[in-house]
């Protein structure tokens, strides 16, 4: 009994050298150290020994056992490190190949759009003045020729606040006496400057209006000023901006900050002039307000009227983003929709 035990222990360690795979070696745990394995039948067997010889072959089994047992996990380690190795080989990263880059995002459409407008008047000598969002009553309205109770002030529908005469801007116009005080030298510097910035009215959305929006004032203010220059900026503009074919239009109108007024229409390119309902079926969009600017609300910024004079506009991107990309709705660019966005 103890040679077969010396025999089992040697074929055992032999056949274990041959095993390369987890199946494999499952298999050998069962033939041999198993429940049902050729070392477990024998040690059942020791009731046919004599007393003895059953400590000697007990203590001789219980070794053998030991070193089979250590030789198997001996063995699975070094299965799992040749699968491990096996794994890392067929999965290996290509070094050589480009990294995938990291996905970026975009400028929102309004951003494009206001950064070609900073180019195009910053090339015609204008200066970016930025204005505040939150407003006195008295800068958005009263400093430019609206005083309280003018029906004018019905144009907008204002958002109030709970402090006393301060409120969301309705129009970058409420800037204007802030630039002039700011960067006219006590009325004595010629100004030339684009404000850019949001603008919020409580009305009903629809496909050409919001309740926020962006809008650029311009003005301009030095001696013997004109309206035609005037209409010969804005003609450059728009020439610069959407074509050196684009077709405008300028439409007599009223502004209480400006006199004479003009509104400002650009051939609609969603349909050629025919109609739509973003130009209301009438071929054109209107993309800005304008005029030379009151004498008072040039006396209010600092300037002596009977000396300076100047013009003011003030244009909508998102109505020109509109036209410009062919984009029917003007709720999208609040809409936050990727697929909209990411095509810019």
């Amino acid at each position: 009994m103890l040679d077969q035990l010396q025999a089992l222990q040697t074929q055992a360690l032999a056949d274990l050298n041959g095993v390369n795979s987890r199946a494999d070696l499952e298999a050998w745990d069962s033939q041999y150290i198993g429940k049902k394995g050729q070392l477990t039948q024998m040690l059942r067997n020791m009731g046919s020994l004599s007393k003895e010889e059953r400590p000697v072959f007990g203590k001789m089994a219980n070794d053998v056992k030991g070193v089979l047992e250590s030789a198997y996990i001996e063995r699975e380690r070094l299965i799992s490190e040749q699968e491990l190795a096996q794994d890392l080989e067929s999965g290996a990263v290509d070094i050589t190949l480009p990294g995938r880059p990291n996905p970026t995002g975009g400028l929102h459409p309004s951003t494009r759009t206001l950064r070609r407008f900073y180019d195009i008047w910053g090339d015609m000598g204008f200066q970016v003045y930025q204005s505040r969002d939150i407003e006195t009553d008295d800068m958005n309205f009263t400093q430019l020729n609206i005083p309280p109770h003018h029906p004018a002030r019905d144009m907008q529908d204002t958002f109030y606040t709970t402090t006393p005469n301060v409120i969301l801007r309705t129009h970058t116009s409420a800037g204007q006496i802030r630039a002039m005080r700011e960067l006219g030298g006590d009325g004595t510097k010629p100004l030339r400057v684009v404000l850019p910035g949001m603008c919020y009215r409580f009305e009903q959305i629809t496909v050409r209006s919001e309740v926020q929006f962006h809008q650029m004032e311009g003005i301009a203010i030095g001696k013997n000023i004109r309206m035609s220059d005037l209409k010969g900026t804005i003609t450059e503009f728009i020439r610069r901006f959407f074509s050196p074919t684009a077709k405008t239009r300028f439409r007599a109108s009223y502004f209480p900050f400006t006199e004479p007024s003009m509104e400002i229409d650009v051939e609609c390119f969603l349909c050629g002039g025919e109609g739509c309902r973003v130009c209301k079926h009438s071929g054109w969009l209107e993309i800005a307000g304008s005029g030379m600017i009151h004498p008072t609300v040039l006396r209010n910024g600092g300037y002596d009227p009977n000396e300076w004079s100047g013009f003011a506009f003030g244009m909508g991107p998102e109505r020109m983003t509109l036209l410009k990309h062919g984009i029917s709705d003007i709720r999208y660019f609040w809409a936050n929709d990727l697929r909209f966005l990411e095509q810019f």
